[in-house]
């Protein structure tokens, strides 16, 4: 509660009335809280930080330090400071190496924390709230996935011009997650999708676009249309459970009269309700968490940190160790901060003396992680930092929980354990995600690349980072039914939450209408092919009996390559 708390009051405060800039907001005790928002780093200014380029080589990181557009303040990098300062100018190759291999290791770490903390306490809490693999799609795993788009899109609309760019990110976002993403998990695992549930996120996203299409079109919003937005995602979840619910009552009733007759139930993968088969985790999770033989509490230390199996290590090929060998130290730091909760074990994954630990980690690295670490310096009376009494407090549960439980037996609360896990991996993800597109960016500035291009790839790219990882993830571990739930269920959420809470919050601190500006035809472009694409979906899904086949996954990966092969024709050929 408290860290909603904080990001409700950081979304509340005033934003900063200059155009174009990367500003931050006033917070408590006069500290400088930067915008969150990976759309804002696009923005067009006076002094555009995409001429750097066009400088003499000398005068490059003089500009990067004067020219507003320039800040990267939602990072913990500046990454166009260490590109035109850290190194000599005739160092550019070099940079964008060692960028690149910077940038790998982000991804190693969305990786591993999407397949091996994310996904299974998503999992976990599904699990132990009994939800099924549609409501959890467009709940829990909609909220892990949108945060940093709902909060770019809210700290955009500060002005028309800004407003513009975000519902653009918003299409493009779209239009990457419901053909690459659902288009990598056809292919990574072919499925029948439930009918009903895919053709009630496909209209009701449709509504969503359609009616974000008209205020594009009329350049304004209204109060009612703002609350409509946020009132239509509130009646799309409300559908989503009650239909869940209503599809298991009568599930129930056809399991009885089965019952009756004497016909066991067969566990039908492609309807509503949902089929958590035990053992049916990634086999690599499942063999590098093995159940302890040893009752002392050192060696379930040592052992938990322990992410390599030996049996695997042998039988696995050269390149596999390779990687390994890379990710071993990234995922035991990962192990000593998030906890993972495992449903389908006898012991829940309980590991006394490293979740006692996670007590004292999970909570740090949230604090350090979110927003950039601007609240680990923070001081409470300008006195007492808040990272200290974070450490305390963990301190606290953590001998609180170790001298009331046994390793062999864990405690009943030990399902809130995967809540913690699910906001830590998610901050973290988060986090990871921001690099990314801070480094992208850089990369962008540094290639030459324009404004559009950078928002319709790369800032299209970097927001759905997590979706990617997350839905591929799961649909590899046996739940592909989530995954295109999520698909659909997080960019609704997105689209919804990020036009109307943004639109909202705006008119509360200008108490007027909230008007837009078109970027052009690229605008409509976006609107089109997000439109067609699911229009296509919606015709072609139902033809083939709602089979995701490798040919419709395929199918989805070419529209994307053509609507940008269209996009890009827009922006160097005919725009010349």
């Amino acid at each position: 509660m408290t860290t909603s708390a904080v990001l409700f009051a950081v979304l509340l405060l005033p934003a900063s009335p200059v155009l174009g800039t990367r500003t931050g907001v006033v917070g408590p005790a006069g500290v400088n809280i930067p915008n969150i928002s990976v759309t804002m780093a696009f923005q067009n200014t006076n002094d555009e930080c995409d001429t750097v380029m066009s400088l003499n080589a000398s005068d490059r990181c003089k500009f990067v330090h004067n020219t507003p557009d320039c800040l990267m303040e939602d990072g913990f990098i500046n990454y166009l400071v260490e590109a035109f300062c850290l190194l000599p100018y005739n160092y550019t190759p070099l940079t964008i190496a060692l960028s690149l291999i910077w940038l790998l290791v982000l991804f190693i770490i969305l990786g591993l924390t999407a397949s091996k903390f994310f996904c299974p306490n998503l999992s976990a809490i599904s699990t132990s709230l009994r939800l099924t693999h549609n409501v959890a799609g467009v709940t829990f795993l909609a909220l892990g996935n949108g945060a940093p788009d709902i909060f770019s899109a809210m700290v955009a609309f500060s002005h028309p011009h800004t407003a513009g760019l975000a519902v653009g990110a918003l299409f493009g976002a779209g239009i990457f997650v419901t053909t690459v993403v659902a288009g990598s998990v056809a292919l990574v695992q072919p499925f029948t999708v439930a009918s009903r549930p895919f053709l009630r996120d496909v209209v009701f996203y449709m509504a969503a676009v359609f009616w974000t299409f008209v205020i594009l079109y009329r350049g304004t919003t209204t109060l009612v249309e703002t609350l409509g937005y946020l009132g239509l995602y509130v009646v799309y979840v409300l559908t989503v459970i009650i239909s869940a619910y209503i599809y298991k009552c009568q599930k129930n009733s056809i399991q009885n009269a089965a019952d009756a007759s004497g016909v066991s139930d067969v566990c039908d993968s492609s309807d509503d309700v949902p089929c958590l088969i035990p053992g049916s985790l990634d086999e690599e999770y499942e063999t590098e968490y093995q159940p302890l033989l040893s009752d002392s509490t050192g060696h379930i230390l040592l052992s938990s940190l322990n992410p390599v199996d030996h049996m695997k290590w042998r039988r696995k090929p050269w390149s596999w160790k390779v990687l390994k060998v890379v990710k071993t130290p990234l995922e035991i730091l990962l192990l000593l901060c998030i906890p993972v909760v495992d449903p389908d074990k006898s012991d829940k994954n309980w590991r006394r003396p490293l979740n006692c630990l996670h007590l004292v980690t999970s909570p740090l690295v949230c604090l350090l992680c979110f927003q950039s670490g601007i609240y680990g310096t923070y001081m409470i009376h300008q006195q007492f930092p808040v990272w200290v009494l974070t450490l305390l407090l963990g301190l606290f549960l953590c001998a609180i929980v170790f001298f009331s439980t046994t390793n062999e037996r864990p405690p009943r609360y030990h399902p809130l354990f995967s809540v913690l896990g699910f906001l830590v991996s998610a901050v973290v993800i988060s986090a990871a995600a921001t690099e990314v597109v801070g480094l992208l960016h850089m990369l962008g500035v540094v290639l030459g690349l324009s404004n559009t291009v950078l928002g319709l790839t790369l800032l299209a790219w970097g927001n759905s980072i997590g979706d990617c990882f997350s839905d591929i993830t799961i649909a590899r571990q046996g739940y592909p039914q989530m995954a295109i739930s999520a698909c659909f269920g997080g960019i609704i959420f997105n689209m919804l939450f990020g036009v109307g809470l943004g639109c909202l919050v705006q008119m509360i601190k200008t108490h007027s209408g909230v008007e837009f500006e078109s970027e052009g035809q690229m605008t409509w472009i976006l609107a089109g092919a997000l439109g067609s694409s699911l229009v296509l979906s919606f015709v072609i899904v139902p033809l083939c009996r709602f089979r995701l086949t490798k040919i419709y996954g395929i199918f989805l990966l070419v529209f994307y390559a053509i609507f940008l092969l269209v996009a890009m024709l827009d922006e160097f050929v005919l725009d010349k």
